[in-house]
């Protein structure tokens, strides 16, 4: 199974050359600003492309899905998967995907970190295969232009607790590539740098089924 895998597009989606695969997944910032017109070109766009299954969920820019779920859920058709907190099972492969993201000035789906933001990291599934979030586990591509490391701690030792097999995320954009340790891959695969230009290829992996 080929995961071609994306996030962080922020409005450029239309300058994406895409590889063929089975499964699309973007991890979030499909927009800058949230707004409804943003998110429903993303949508158009993100929704005809040629891919069985099309996963996404949002980031701190994609405002609407936080201030107006409802709006949000109308715009998505039935052939796309958008995950809040939530899973899907897609032949056979455990998925779970969630916005949230540590605090920094009250973006959509901040959180402040320790107990309120690991009330999400508790939701998810023991028997998760692969995990979607928009920020970074601390330690995994997560460090910014200054050298700061900004990722979750709570969310690595969740991760690291139920043997994630892969983890996807963006947010952090300088930090895109790939880390691994004894039981994860990690992957940061934001499209765009620092400056906001499209400059990074979509990652491509290649899923190993369960025998």
């Amino acid at each position: 199974m080929k995961l071609v895998l994306i996030s962080d597009t922020h409005n450029k989606h239309h300058q994406l050359d895409l590889p063929p695969g089975d499964i699309l997944i973007h991890a979030g910032d499909v927009s800058s600003r949230g707004s409804e017109r943003e998110v429903l070109d993303f949508i158009n766009w993100f929704s005809k492309l040629d891919y069985k299954y099309k996963i996404f969920i949002a980031g701190n820019h994609d405002w609407l899905f936080e201030k107006a779920p409802s709006l949000a859920k109308e715009l998505i058709p039935n052939n796309t998967i958008y995950l809040n907190d939530a899973g899907v099972e897609v032949e056979g492969i455990k998925i779970w995907g969630s916005p949230v993201s540590p605090w920094f000035f009250d973006w959509a789906f901040n959180r402040q970190r320790g107990a309120e933001i690991q009330k999400h990291w508790d939701r998810i599934p023991k028997d998760t295969d692969i995990l979607i979030t928009h920020g970074p586990a601390y330690g995994m591509l997560d460090k910014t232009s200054t050298g700061a490391l900004v990722g979750c701690q709570d969310l690595l030792e969740t991760i690291q607790k139920l043997k994630i097999k892969l983890h996807i995320c963006g947010h952090i954009h300088e930090a895109y590539g790939i880390e691994k340790d004894e039981e994860t891959t990690y992957i940061n695969a934001s499209v765009v740098n620092l400056g906001y230009d499209v400059v990074n290829r979509p990652v491509v992996f290649e899923w190993e089924s369960k025998v």
